[in-house]
């Protein structure tokens, strides 16, 4: 058991957190960050290009640079899942599968959860056809016909890098028009592989093994079914806040941590920073989840400062 008590444990490992480990390192905060996996969702992002200074970089570079500027600064990133966090005394002891250990200050850059359709199949065949990450399985599907469902950037982002190994792409959206930027939607109206299918849901994925086929609500060129070997959803994220609910940490009615201009947190020395979070707007991208992350560290030592 990890007797140190630290001044401070940042959860998760995404943008915010890394970005919170950055400056803690520089303020001479003693901390440690724990995740499954550094990098968080931005990992699976096709092609980021919106990061200030770097026209086009791939999510899992851009993660992977975060992740070595974190540890040439000194920061320890801990592999692992937390499963607790409590009060005892004048510390919060956090709980791992593995270990246990205590710190005056929390952080939690939780991220995001992906969103289910929550229909027939899609539990059973996760993983056999059924993927919420295109950067990780795109090439699985080369020269096969996959589906995108969703309509907003990320479903393009989607259908797009699948192009780029599928025989084709159908974007399935429940919505008259895409809800996308301009740059997105001239790319598919370019691109021959890719094809929307407009005010549709899907019923069910069937297949033996492996997907197979999809039942549609309604008729697409005659039939209310289309056979297809992939479906990646793509329709947003929610707030992954389980840890919130133990703490009692506050939330708005859609699940975001309810925080302050600090990033604190309704719970003294509980902060939150990143996509989970009310802050920036409910903005949810890369510089702005590191950027509050930043902030809750800055937070951090000024506190510490005065204790």
């Amino acid at each position: 058991m990890d007797t140190n008590i630290y001044d401070l444990i940042i959860i998760g490992a995404g943008p915010a957190g890394l970005a919170a480990s950055i400056y803690a390192s520089r303020y001479k905060i003693n901390h440690i960050v724990i995740a499954k996996e550094p990098g968080g969702q931005a990992n699976e992002a096709h092609l980021v290009e919106n990061w200030p200074g770097t026209e086009s970089i791939s999510g899992l570079e851009l993660g992977q640079k975060m992740r070595e500027h974190v540890e040439k600064l000194g920061g320890k990133i801990i592999m692992d899942s937390v499963s607790n966090i409590m009060k005892e005394g004048d510390v919060w002891s956090v709980t791992t599968h593995a270990e246990n250990y205590k710190a005056k200050y929390i952080i939690l850059a939780l991220g995001m959860e992906y969103r289910k359709l929550r229909i027939p199949g899609e539990t059973e065949f996760r993983g056999k056809g059924v993927s919420y990450c295109p950067t990780c399985d795109a090439p699985f599907f080369k020269d096969k016909t996959v589906v995108v469902v969703g309509g907003g950037n990320s479903a393009a982002s989607a259908a797009l890098l699948l192009a780029e190994y599928a025989g084709s792409v159908f974007i399935i959206y429940r919505g008259e028009r895409l809800k996308v930027d301009p740059a997105y939607l001239e790319k598919i109206s370019g691109n021959a592989k890719v094809k929307v299918i407009y005010q549709t849901n899907i019923k069910e994925i069937k297949g033996e093994k492996s997907v197979e086929k999809i039942i549609l609500d309604k008729k697409y060129e005659n039939a209310d079914e289309l056979e297809v070997q992939g479906i990646f959803i793509e329709i947003g994220s929610e707030p992954g806040i389980e840890l919130v609910k133990q703490l009692g940490v506050e939330s708005d009615e859609q699940g975001f941590i309810i925080v302050e201009s600090d990033q604190s947190t309704n719970v003294a020395n509980i902060y939150a920073a990143g996509d989970a979070t009310t802050g920036s707007n409910k903005t949810r991208q890369i510089v702005t989840a590191a950027a509050e992350g930043a902030i809750a560290a800055g937070s951090v030592y000024r506190k510490l400062q005065i204790s």
